[in-house]
This record gives C-alpha cells, structure tokens and sequence, in this order.
C-alpha cells in the first residue's frame, strides 16, 4: 500500500550573494517524488533573489539558475495545486541535493531568511 506525505527541508541564507549548497537524506520507504514547492519565511527575497539547482539521485530535475519563482505557488490556489508535478520521478539512493543561490536585487534590501524546500512524496507502508 502507498500513501502521499510531506517533507520539508530548509536551507538558512545568512548573507546576500551567498550560495548554500544542502544534500538530504529521503526516508528508506520513499519510492517516488510527486511534486516539488519553495516557499520561505520571507517569500519576497526568494521571489526576486532566489536561484538554484535541483538534482534527485544525483540526476538534475532543474538546472543551475532556474529561478525560484517559477517553483513557488500563491495562496489563491487550492492545496492540492500548489506543487510543482514532477510525475513519479523515482528516488533512486534517496538523496535530494540542492545549490541555492541569493542574487542581488534592485527591488529588495537583503535579510536573512529561510528557503523551505518540500517535497510531495510517496511511500509505501
């Protein structure tokens, strides 16, 4: 039997510019990755000066750059629509790595914030 959970991973961006580069382990009963979100505690900074690279199983589901943006959702859309698909991308040795990049920004002043990374995942039970 399967059932969907969560996983939520952050990252801690503490000064402007910096790439952090954060590797996480998925529980052994994972098989597969159904959708991918970005949020933040500070969704404007990750709007305009957000950047990475995503890679599952050392296979690279976004590459170097792809704006955070474009994987983040608003609140106007229902739950079950926020995550970006990814199919059933299957987790292989179960690592998720991530290369998260803060780019200045003319409309932002910098903070520090975090960067949540979640995860729509399958398990089986």
């Amino acid at each position: 039997m399967t059932t969907l959970v969560k996983k939520r991973f952050d990252i801690q961006v503490s000064s402007a510019g910096q790439a952090v580069t954060q590797t996480f382990q998925l529980d052994k009963n994972i098989t597969s990755i159904k959708g991918i979100l970005l949020s933040a505690d500070k969704e404007d900074l990750l709007y305009y000066r957000g950047s990475q690279r995503i890679e599952v199983s050392k296979n690279e589901l976004f590459p170097d750059g792809y704006e955070s943006k474009l994987l983040m959702s608003g609140i106007n859309l229902s739950p079950h629509l926020r995550f970006y698909e990814t199919g059933s991308l299957p987790v292989g040795n179960g690592i998720v790595k991530i290369d998260y990049r803060d780019n200045g920004d003319g409309r932002t002043t910098f903070e520090p914030y975090r960067v949540s990374l979640y995860l729509n995942c399958e398990q089986t039970d």
